[in-house]
């Protein structure tokens, strides 16, 4: 099932992303790419900042003069987070992983209000928001087609065990 155009690996456009790894060990792993403290950096270049669960505080929203409180009424704490510099955008990445029926089914359906909630504190930083999901093949049932559209209806994105570089506005290393 591929709505939008998301879904899929092409290795053109992206590289494959074990859920079972975290974005600075993919990013690490990468060639062409380094994660220095939260630095993303490519061929020696700064091209993003990443940050997980509470390092978006304090790692990225307090240097910044942030004070979440002041924006919204609870903390939300992103399995990753990547403010991609060139777009100044930053993008949630939140893992999905499922083996039997259970909550993960519902969570999916939250991701309009957790991007309105970004949106709010990263408005005082005139910074954009992106909310993506990155599913495991659990979520290609057809029981699942009515959630990954509304994902699409509202602004947000998935993609199965993928994450596109491309779409996010970093580099894609050439292939060997």
């Amino acid at each position: 099932m591929i709505t939008g155009g998301t879904g899929g690996a092409n290795t053109l456009t992206g590289l494959i992303y074990e859920g079972k790894v975290d974005l600075k060990t993919f990013l690490n792993q990468q060639q062409g790419y380094r994660v220095v403290g939260s630095s993303v950096i490519y061929q020696d270049e700064e091209v993003a900042q990443i940050f997980q669960k509470y390092e978006l505080y304090s790692e990225f929203l307090a240097p910044r003069g942030i004070d979440w409180k002041n924006c919204i009424s609870s903390q939300l704490l992103p399995d990753n987070g990547i403010y991609v510099v060139i777009n100044n955008t930053v993008f949630i990445i939140e893992v999905k992983t499922q083996n039997t029926p259970g909550s993960v089914d519902e969570k999916l359906q939250t991701c309009d209000f957790k991007k309105k909630q970004y949106q709010k504190l990263f408005f005082p930083l005139n910074i954009e928001v992106q909310y993506v999901y990155i599913l495991d093949d659990w979520f290609r049932k057809p029981k699942y087609k009515d959630v990954l559209d509304y994902i699409i209806s509202v602004g947000c994105q998935y993609y199965f065990q993928y994450i596109p570089l491309q779409k996010l506005g970093l580099p894609v290393p050439p292939t060997a």
